[in-house]
C-alpha cells in the first residue's frame, strides 16, 4: 500500500473551503459556534462535523457556513461601529414604571 490516500485525488485538502460549525445542544435555543474544518462540499462539513462536534449525541442541529460567506464587524472598530446606538434611550427601560403585579422583570 502506498503512502497516499488515493479517495481523494480529485483536490487536495488544502484547496479545500474553510467551513464554521455551529450546534445547538438538546437544551439549548441557539447554535453555538464549536469550531471549524476543511470540507469538499456543504454535505461533507455536515457528516463531517456530526461526527467531529456531536459525539456524544449532545447536539440536534448543526449549521455549517463556509467562512468566505461570514461577514463581521472588526474587533478594534467596537466603538465606532456600534455608537450609534448609544444616544437611542428610548432603547432602554429606564424611564418604564413595572407594576408591582408584574413578575419576572
Amino acid at each position: 500500500m502506498s503512502g497516499t490516500d488515493e479517495r481523494n485525488t480529485a483536490a487536495p485538502k488544502d484547496s479545500w473551503p474553510l467551513y464554521e460549525i455551529f450546534v445547538r445542544g438538546k437544551r439549548g435555543l441557539n447554535h453555538v459556534h464549536v469550531g471549524s474544518l476543511h470540507a469538499a462540499d456543504d454535505r461533507m462539513a455536515l457528516t463531517n462535523a456530526r461526527d467531529l462536534y456531536t459525539r456524544r449525541n449532545e447536539g440536534v442541529s448543526i449549521w455549517a457556513v463556509r467562512s468566505e460567506d461570514i461577514a463581521a464587524s472588526a474587533p478594534d472598530e467596537k466603538d465606532p461601529f456600534f455608537a450609534p446606538s448609544g444616544d437611542k434611550v428610548y432603547r432602554h427601560p429606564t424611564f418604564y414604571d413595572i407594576p408591582a403585579d408584574v413578575p419576572h422583570i
